[in-house]
């Protein structure tokens, strides 16, 4: 499986996973709650960026459960969509007016998700196409 652009939302714990994401492409990442010090000191705690029409905000916790969409959809006011970890369980949501949040889980920790999963993001001409990828 090949991409343009790993996208990380935190927990890589060390330095050396996120060096090794990077040797495979383009790496956005944000540090996570886990993540070691030099993580932390290389990677802020939120980013945002343009593809391709498209901004995407990502953050490592994204808060409770109840309110989460709207909460997010204030917070990230310019982003089409947010992508956020922490809870190491999927779930993708969609705001009337087209506004996403998507957690892709994870694919080495799945704590009580059912499967060890990842995401894939298509981005087109301003549109973002959110796809939960099983790994089991």
């Amino acid at each position: 499986m090949e991409a343009e652009l790993i996208i990380h939302a935190g927990d890589f714990v060390t330095l050396a996973v996120l060096n090794e994401l990077r040797s495979y492409g383009e790496v956005v990442g944000i540090h996570g709650n886990v993540d070691d010090q030099e993580v932390r000191a290389a990677l802020p705690q939120t980013t945002a960026f343009n593809l391709d029409g498209a901004t995407i905000a990502v953050i490592h916790d994204a808060g409770p459960r109840i309110g989460r969409l709207a909460r997010l959809r204030r917070r990230f006011a310019e982003a089409d969509a947010v992508i956020f970890g922490h809870s190491h369980i999927p779930l993708h949501e969609q705001a009337e007016d087209g506004f996403q949040i998507f957690n892709p889980g994870s694919p080495t920790e799945r704590r009580r998700a059912p499967h060890h999963t990842m995401g894939m993001a298509r981005v087109l001409g301003g549109s973002i196409d959110f796809e939960l990828v099983n790994l089991d």
